[in-house]
């Protein structure tokens, strides 16, 4: 999670329902969402010392500006006592929810919940300022049109809007006069759902911009909503509190990342006629492609330190991808079983349970015929049949390489440059598939490819 302003506020903390025992504290919050809270002492009675049985799963607390918050899913990882001076102890907090308390064992639900993205406004493209100059004159003239939020329905049953956030210029503007305007995303629901439905939704829209912008932009602007917990407005109408939420969210990257259109693989404006099938498709994908979702976007994240290791994990990304979306098999299922039969009466009694070992996965295609179907669809993009024989051949002997590091395959491996230049090939494959993945046809994909200019350089080392 991206916290764009330092949060570092003092406050009084207590255990839910023992308000009576109010301690002081400082509640830290760095970029990437990881939380500490500092306190006087500790909230332990008895001089026990640091150990599992503190029950710290809730914490309530009132702190400058925010007032309310509740931190959950807290432990201690420092704990003081003092004889006569002053200690201090330290716990590590999950989340904090800014703005409401909950009771001990109140569970946590909300209507909507809103976040944006790095970027994000670039991506959508869309802007309600209006400017014209009159240079003769010596005159401009600046108007605002608030765009209208675009509304998507998703197969989960909540509702997904993209909304323009905006301030005016206030009063006196003697020598400036601003407008902004902020883009971001509201998931809503009729009914309450817990605060993990909608985080696991925002953090699989989170990777799609990723994937978009070809590049690791990170959740920030986190708020929620619920139905259950309203303020007077004062025209005797009420109105949902807004709850802030931190968290140490994923992807993440400490750089502040920069991007034009021109450098994203495609942006809002490319899908706007389809965007609910677009973003339905890419939610629905991880109900079968996660595992090679998550290898892919480990590589772009830098999970990997070394270059090997990136490769290794999108090696082994392109073969669950194909085995996800694949059930072929090197003969029928019958011919097979028919075959292992005839095979297993023959051998020894004591071979059998090491033949039968051999023999269970004996009828899955290699990793060289997986890779070859993976890029067929593509294959006018990545060479001559020459050059993708080549191409396969080098990753598979890479793999195998870095694998079992058998001496035969030495200098058939890639290494140095060429082994990053394999990895850009198979981020290629990976970016290809995955526009197929969330709709794009032959053709928009060709428009990407010719448009892209990441992808076209990345297309160049091929």
């Amino acid at each position: 999670m991206r916290i764009e302003e330092e949060y570092k506020k003092t406050g009084y903390f207590w255990l839910p329902e023992k308000e009576d025992n109010k301690i002081p504290g400082v509640l830290s919050i760095d970029d990437g969402g990881s939380i500490e809270l500092e306190i006087v002492g500790h909230f332990d009675e008895a001089m026990r010392p640091l150990s599992g049985d503190d029950d710290l799963s809730r914490i309530i607390g009132h702190v400058e500006k925010d007032g309310l918050v509740t931190l959950d899913d807290c432990s201690y990882t420092k704990k003081n006592f003092s004889f006569g001076g002053i200690s201090k102890s330290k716990i590590v907090v999950n989340k904090v929810l800014s703005g409401a308390a909950w009771d001990k064992n109140e569970k946590v639900t909300f209507n909507t919940f809103s976040f944006s993205v790095d970027c994000f406004d670039e991506w959508v493209g869309i802007s309600g300022i209006n400017v014209n100059n009159d240079r003769d004159s010596r005159t401009a003239k600046i108007s605002y049109n608030p765009p209208e939020k675009i509304s998507i329905a998703l197969d989960n049953g909540m509702r997904l809007e993209i909304c323009f956030a905006y301030t005016l210029p206030g009063f006196p503007n003697l020598t400036e006069a601003k407008i902004t305007q902020r883009a971001y995303f509201r998931l809503e629901s009729e009914g309450q759902r817990k605060l993990n439905d909608f985080t696991s939704i925002a953090f699989k829209i989170t990777n799609l911009m990723c994937f978009a912008m070809d590049e690791i932009v990170s959740l920030k602007n986190v708020s929620a909503t619920s139905s259950g917990i309203q303020r007077d407005g004062g025209d005797d109408k009420t109105y949902p509190v807004p709850i802030s939420l931190y968290y140490q969210s994923i992807p993440f990257s400490e750089r502040l990342p920069q991007k034009n259109r021109h450098e994203m693989l495609f942006n809002f404006g490319a899908i706007k006629t389809n965007a609910q099938q677009v973003f339905n498709n890419w939610l629905n994908a991880y109900e079968y492609l996660s595992p090679a979702l998550g290898l892919y976007f480990s590589t772009k994240a830098g999970a990997q330190k070394y270059l090997d290791g990136k490769f290794l994990a999108l090696a082994q990304g392109l073969e669950t991808y194909h085995r996800r979306t694949s059930s072929e098999t090197l003969m029928d299922k019958e011919s097979y079983e028919s075959l292992v039969s005839e095979i297993l009466k023959k051998c020894p009694e004591e071979h059998l349970k090491w033949l039968k070992g051999r023999l269970m996965h004996g009828n899955e295609i290699n990793l060289g015929k997986r890779l070859k179907k993976i890029i067929e669809p593509f294959k006018d993009h990545l060479g001559t049949s020459r050059e993708r024989g080549k191409l396969l051949r080098k990753i598979v002997d890479t793999r195998n390489y870095l694998t079992h590091y058998s001496e035969s395959l030495h200098d058939e491996s890639a290494r140095g440059r060429d082994l990053w230049v394999l990895c850009l090939k198979m981020e290629v494959i990976f970016n290809l598939h995955f526009l197929k993945v969330v709709g794009f046809t032959d053709e928009e994909i060709n428009g990407v490819v010719e448009n892209c200019h990441p992808l076209r350089r990345k297309l160049k080392e091929i």
